[in-house]
């Protein structure tokens, strides 16, 4: 599975959510995700993190960041846009079994992840495990037009399986994602 990632890599961030180019799309993201992670400085764990676009932004605004994605192509480009930075560090590994040390984090950030993994119950108890009392975890998914994907009501049934307490954030702004979307995507604090 990590080869189709790796083909994809090269072009990964010519999506407008993806490598935000467009200075209003990475504002409006920045936004978003500054206002559900906790305050900076805090440590972060961002799993999935393809081409590290997100952790470098989190970098950027003062956080501690690790980056997992199982695709090595990914974690390359990952680095490579982190190499001039701070307090962001990537690993080629499983985001669904990140080996990353427990009860060490104040956030578990993840976009459009938790619907491809084969267990996601299991995925989410690592998950958990990875944060501190009071840490969150911040998720960005959807339920996409070609039928892949969680709807709100999954992922909000899969968080409170997990003991968790989901306020879910519809992400319809057509700024986060470059253009007008009809699918529902979302994002979830727990």
């Amino acid at each position: 599975m990590s080869e189709l990632w790796d083909a994809e890599a090269a072009r990964f961030d010519d999506e407008p959510d993806h490598g935000l180019r467009d200075p209003a799309t990475r504002a409006a993201w920045l936004e978003l995700l500054t206002a559900h992670l906790p305050a900076a400085p805090a440590r972060v764990a961002d799993l999935g993190c393809g081409t590290g676009t997100l952790s470098v932004l989190m970098a950027d605004a003062g956080h501690v960041v690790d980056g997992v994605d199982f695709s090595p192509e990914m974690v390359a480009r990952a680095r490579e846009k982190g190499a001039d930075r701070s307090g962001v560090t990537f690993a080629v590994a499983d985001a669904g079994r990140p080996p990353l040390e427990p009860g060490r984090y104040a956030a578990v950030l993840c976009r459009h992840v938790l619907w491809a993994l084969p267990d996601k119950a299991a995925a989410l108890a690592r998950w958990v495990d990875l944060l501190h009392d009071d840490g969150r975890l911040v998720l960005v998914e959807g339920s996409w037009h070609t039928g892949a994907g969680l709807t709100a009501a999954e992922t909000e049934e899969l968080l409170r399986s997990a003991g968790r307490a989901p306020a879910t954030y519809r992400l319809d702004d057509p700024v986060l994602w470059g253009g007008p979307i009809t699918d529902e995507r979302y994002l979830v604090v727990a």
